[in-house]
């Protein structure tokens, strides 16, 4: 005869089970993208209806956009990530080398600005900024200077050993800057010989370190090393509301539209599920999350927010209509040729 008291401890046993059962059966997707605020922010605010509607557990694996596409590349065969966050200029190369499933059709596709549909959807636009300048204003302020107006501003001799500048080789707010000094001499995306010809006489003398990424950017403003340099308004935005005296400034010649991309990997071991989340990081539910806790610009037209993030969204989309996209294709075909250039004569 079972006892009530046994009764219960099968009950208990059978719950335990069940519940083992239920997480045994939960997944794990793997996406990569920035570490520090990105990822923060969609740890916390975004990830998590996606989890808890399929039961699955979302993890980021952290890296620059570099980094991301070498691990991609390197596990092409058996792909580790799921989907993955990349800027536009290095996700345009990461379709090139067959890395990216074209994503399948979705509500959400049809409310994305234009320029974030990227190659037919085989990745599209999740955030969008621009790549302008932002200048110390502690430094600025102490100096009696006038904020800074222009990208020739990099070049205005009293900023000598003060601009701190991004490598061509390794960061898209380099070459965003790079590109944007080479028009204004006459350049094009295809022909950078006037920029490269400039350097060395015009903003070369004034810079006091090439950096791979920005990280470094907000302890050199911190101690002042950093007096202008190339930045989103996002990023200047979180240093700010760090304490660090930075401002964004948009150069009067126009930014440079800068998105991360994302893209479900091809051969993934989740294929649907990767769709489902790309899906989901479209929707305006997600992208107002982003924006709200961590100023991420949405690319989806249909993303609605009050207070200061409606704000935010407003001057940015200001902002974004006012700067110029550059032609991916064109640089892509040229950037090894560039970076050896650059690495041989700006970065020696």
């Amino acid at each position: 005869m079972i006892t009530r008291t046994r009764l219960t401890c099968i009950s208990l046993a059978l719950a335990a089970l069940a519940a083992g059962t239920v997480q045994a059966q939960t997944k794990t997707l793997y996406i990569g993208m920035n570490g520090g605020n990105m990822e923060k922010t969609y740890t916390q605010s975004v990830f998590g209806p996606f989890e808890q509607k399929n039961n699955v557990k979302v993890v980021v694996v952290p890296g620059g956009s570099a980094d991301i596409l070498a691990k991609a590349q390197a596990a092409k065969d058996k792909p580790q990530m799921h989907v993955m966050f990349l800027d536009d200029g290095v996700m345009y190369r990461a379709i090139g080398m067959g890395l990216c499933e074209k994503q399948k059709p979705n509500p959400n596709l049809a409310s994305l600005l234009p320029v974030a549909h990227i190659k037919d959807d085989m990745a599209t636009g999740v955030t969008i900024s621009v790549t302008g300048l932002a200048y110390n204003t502690k430094v600025y302020a102490e100096k009696g200077w006038a904020p800074p107006t222009s990208w020739l501003d990099l070049a205005d001799p009293k900023l000598k050993g003060k601009v701190v500048f991004q490598s061509l080789s390794s960061s898209t707010f380099g070459l965003h800057a790079f590109l944007a000094f080479n028009k204004l001499k006459g350049g094009t995306d295809a022909n950078v010989d006037p920029a490269f010809k400039a350097w060395p006489t015009t903003i070369g003398p004034n810079v006091v370190e090439y950096i791979s990424n920005s990280a470094k950017i907000s302890e050199m403003a911190q101690t002042g090393e950093a007096a202008l340099f190339p930045y989103t308004p996002t990023q200047s935005t979180i240093l700010k509301s760090k304490g660090i005296p930075v401002e964004y400034v948009q150069p009067k010649e126009g930014a440079v539209v800068l998105m991360v991309a994302q893209c479900v990997i091809a051969n993934n071991s989740e294929p649907q599920l990767a769709q489902e989340l790309a899906a989901y990081l479209l929707s305006p539910q997600a992208q107002a999350k982003a924006l709200e806790a961590g100023t991420y610009n949405p690319t989806n037209t249909k993303v609605q927010v009050s207070g200061a993030a409606a704000a935010e969204q407003a001057r940015m989309n200001d902002i974004v209509k006012n700067s110029r996209t550059v032609d991916w294709d064109e640089i892509n075909k040229n950037r090894a040729v560039w970076n050896t250039r650059w690495n041989r004569t700006v970065e020696r």
